[in-house]
């Protein structure tokens, strides 16, 4: 983790998901939230995978939930449910079909957009490390993310370490919005590979996040109350507002848990061809 350019690939990134939360803020909030984000990941690899072979499983509630259930992700009344608010999103839309009974779905194109603003955003991290070729591979075959998504999304549903990450990020990433707050402060880390047991990250209160993240002010001053009492962060002041701190364990918290899905998203981008 002690690595400079490790740390500037995980501000790019960071930056990168917030950019799509501007870009669509009522659909980054209702997915900024592990088990939503894994739900959604889910939806989209049986839709790709049906779009590469149509002898694949087409994306229906009973097929999403079968998968969710072997992975342990969620429920089948959970499935269908999140299916439901995917349409109301508009990222998924009816497929034409004979049999009406199944009600098979697929990835609208803004869908589709929005996925791959998030793999190319990865890429580009990645090549800043190693000099990679990954984002102008991606760029002239739109097949490389119909082919990585879902070997991404199963592999990540396979690895504690990414659905089971550490208390210090679980408390933001299974809260509503609470991933973005996560990368906003995580964009404002210094770039040094060793920190700190405090970094200041500049101005951060309830009412500042609310604002941002389309959420409730209560809700925002709940979860940084939590934070703070586990010592993740504190401010200057004791009116938790103002300048901000954060220590040295929950970056390197976050930063190993990044680690595994930037792995992950690196060994599959390898491997195809």
């Amino acid at each position: 983790m002690a690595n400079a350019s490790f740390a500037a690939a995980l501000r790019e990134s960071a930056l990168d998901l917030l950019a799509i939360h501007r870009r669509a803020p009522r659909i980054v909030r209702y997915i900024a939230d592990l088990q939503k984000w894994l739900l959604s990941q889910a939806a989209l690899a049986l839709h790709f995978e049906r779009r590469l072979n149509p002898s694949c499983s087409p994306l229906t509630a009973a097929n999403l939930a079968k998968f969710l259930v072997e992975n342990h992700i969620a429920s089948h009344n959970t499935a269908v449910s999140h299916l439901k608010e995917m349409a109301h999103y508009k990222l998924l839309e009816p497929v034409e079909t004979t049999d009406r009974r199944a009600n098979p779905l697929q990835a609208s194109a803004y869908a589709e957009s929005l996925i791959r603003q998030w793999f190319e955003g990865h890429l580009r991290s990645l090549d800043g490390m190693d000099a990679g070729d990954r984002y102008r591979r991606s760029q002239e075959d739109e097949t490389i993310l119909y082919r990585a998504q879902p070997r991404i999304a199963r592999r990540l549903f396979n690895d504690p370490d990414w659905y089971s990450p550490p208390e210090s990020i679980a408390l933001f990433a299974r809260s509503e919005s609470g991933s973005n707050i996560l990368h906003d402060l995580m964009s404002r880390v210094p770039l040094a590979p060793i920190l700190g047991e405090r970094t200041w990250v500049g101005d951060v209160s309830a009412r500042l996040i609310a604002a941002e993240y389309v959420i409730s002010r209560s809700h925002a001053g709940r979860l940084l109350a939590a934070a703070q009492n586990q010592g993740l962060l504190g401010w200057e002041a004791s009116q938790m507002s103002g300048d901000c701190w954060i220590s040295a364990k929950f970056v390197l918290d976050y930063r190993r848990w990044q680690a595994t899905k930037f792995s992950v998203i690196s060994e599959v981008c390898a491997s195809i061809q």
